[in-house]
């Protein structure tokens, strides 16, 4: 009797424990494609910088402190995403704090443009930063582009404030004043801090140097280049099971691109394959989730270790779409990174667990924003098709890429009609001779990713004059197609739903089918699929 008396108390115990420790260790959801805010609702203004562990100096808990710049365009396209800003306005680097990588708090103003203009009245640009601690002198170090050079700023907190420290001019160490992009990495094993960054101009170097102390200044210890090639910005990295990778992203200006990679297993290389950097699947179908390479994090939990892709949108200077800040977990095959292309997503910091959120939309490239250029595009990137998306012609002009009479496959919104849909682009479907085409999209799991059976709902945003003999939407899943007719003349954008689509065997095929007279023109934007509750 008392030893079943203990015993139950015993699974009593062991039940409350576990209880406690589900408490403990949440699934914290990750939204991307909106503007991010703090746990005060305050608007997050924080790009092309980095999320670095330091001790909060308060409590001497361990936290992740997000430091990025805020350029005033940020702002002001966060409350009217009808303009896209071409000038870059610096004020200052934010801090934000946070114990899950979830939920975050605003620290402070950590370096303002006030304190570069006492030293430098020409203070323009600032940007690509990040953060280390140097034991030696117990100081914070803050490390970010200024005009032609890399400014090092110091404090003697994590949170501020950062004070002038020097200027570093790269002339004699890499041949140009400035660098090309940038960012902070620190070796979660051995705790050293490195910039990794490019050439300044042609950005077709990428150097390593070794953050530290020298003749008692903060600097860079030594220059290692590990590539040569083909142009690249956005340089980024992390270490993954003994491996060191290498990501960067096309010459592109504000816009998005493939995601690329090299891998080492030394930090100063060789990195593999030799100056010619691959292309990180599932970056492909989308540029990245629509984004340029910025940062990662490295999620070491209780049961497993998530890397996580944290890549800026420049929206407020390409207008492509919303939210600044895009964060998706990273898998592997083998020593390969797949980029897990997720609107929705939950973490649990605590365990390093990720999974797919309820609300995940599974479409790629929805709002058409991946494409920089009107499609089909004779100059960089050589395009024919939308990204993600497939043209099929059955009668009518071809998509020929340098071809007058070609269909542009995208439309580029005005500001009116950037009041109803997202971003400068959408899905253009029109000819000037009677045609009929087909639009589709082929969304299937991946290895990492399950398109789980069962009943979704597919929307979609669609402008049209009255020239169409037929326009639907519709999906298809083992060979069973569902369909809805929309409406031939919505000369503003409208709404149009196909609920209780059923998916199966972890594929579906969505899309628009048209038959139009000579004029026909429709728009649609802001597709989306996502499975029911």
């Amino acid at each position: 009797m008392r030893i079943g008396t203990f015993k139950n108390a015993f699974i009593f115990l062991l039940f409350l424990c576990s209880i406690l420790t589900n408490l403990g260790a949440q699934n914290h959801l990750i939204k991307n494609d909106q503007f991010w805010e703090t746990v005060d609702g305050k608007p997050i203004y924080s790009q092309g910088g980095g999320v670095f562990q330091f001790k909060d100096p308060k409590t001497g808990e361990q936290k992740y402190y997000w430091y990025g710049a805020y350029y005033k365009e940020a702002e002001l396209y966060r409350n009217d995403y009808t303009q896209t800003y071409t000038k870059d306005n610096f004020v200052a680097v934010t801090c934000y704090s946070s114990t899950d990588l979830t939920n975050w708090a605003f620290e402070d103003y950590v370096f303002e443009k006030e304190e570069a203009l006492v030293h430098d009245e020409n203070t323009r640009w600032m940007g690509r930063l990040g953060v280390v601690y140097v034991p030696e002198i117990d100081k914070y170090a803050l490390l970010v582009q200024h005009n032609a050079g890399v400014l090092i700023a110091l404090s003697d907190s994590p949170t501020g404030n950062f004070k002038w420290d020097r200027k570093l001019d790269m002339t004699n160490r890499i041949g140009t004043p400035n660098t090309g992009d940038q960012s902070v990495f620190t070796d979660p094993d051995s705790g050293k801090s490195y910039l990794v960054y490019s050439y300044g101009r042609g950005r077709n170097k990428i150097y390593i140097s070794e953050i530290g102390l020298k003749d008692g200044k903060v600097d860079l210890l030594e220059v290692t280049e590990i590539f040569r090639g083909k142009g690249r910005e956005g340089n980024c990295m992390f270490k993954y099971k003994g491996k060191y990778y290498v990501f960067a992203s096309n010459l592109y200006g504000w816009d998005s691109s493939y995601a690329y990679y090299l891998v080492s297993d030394d930090i100063n290389g060789p990195y593999l394959p030799t100056n010619k950097m691959l292309i990180t699947p599932g970056s492909i179908e989308d540029y990245a989730h629509v984004t340029q390479t910025g940062f990662f994090v490295n999620v070491r939990g209780e049961k497993t270790e998530t890397i996580m892709y944290c890549g800026d949108r420049w929206a407020n200077f390409a207008g492509n779409g919303l939210g600044y800040n895009q964060w998706v977990p990273l898998s592997f095959q083998e020593e390969t990174p797949y980029f897990n292309s997720l609107n929705s997503w939950m973490l649990n910091e605590k365990t390093g667990e990720w999974q797919v959120a309820a609300d995940n939309n599974y479409v790629r490239n929805p709002s058409f924003e991946a494409d920089r250029r009107a499609i089909p595009s004779t100059v960089k990137p050589i395009q024919e098709q939308l990204k993600g998306w497939t043209t099929k012609v059955y009668q009518g002009n071809t998509i020929v890429i340098g071809d007058k009479e070609s269909p542009q496959l995208n439309y580029f919104n005005t500001a009116e009609d950037r009041k109803y849909v997202i971003g400068e682009k959408s899905l253009n479907i029109h000819d000037n001779v009677v045609f009929q085409r087909k639009v589709y999209q082929s969304i299937s799991s991946t290895p990492f990713v399950n398109l789980e059976e069962g009943s979704y709902t597919l929307t979609a945003k669609v402008k049209t004059n009255s020239l169409f003999k037929s326009l639907e939407m519709y999906a298809e899943s083992a060979g069973s197609t569902q369909k809805i007719e929309i409406n031939k003349e919505a000369d503003t954008w409208k709404s149009i739903v196909l609920e209780n689509v059923n998916v199966k065997n972890g594929k579906v095929e969505i899309g628009f089918n048209a038959e139009g007279n000579p004029g026909a023109s429709a728009q649609i934007d802001d597709i989306s699929l996502v499975k029911n509750l």
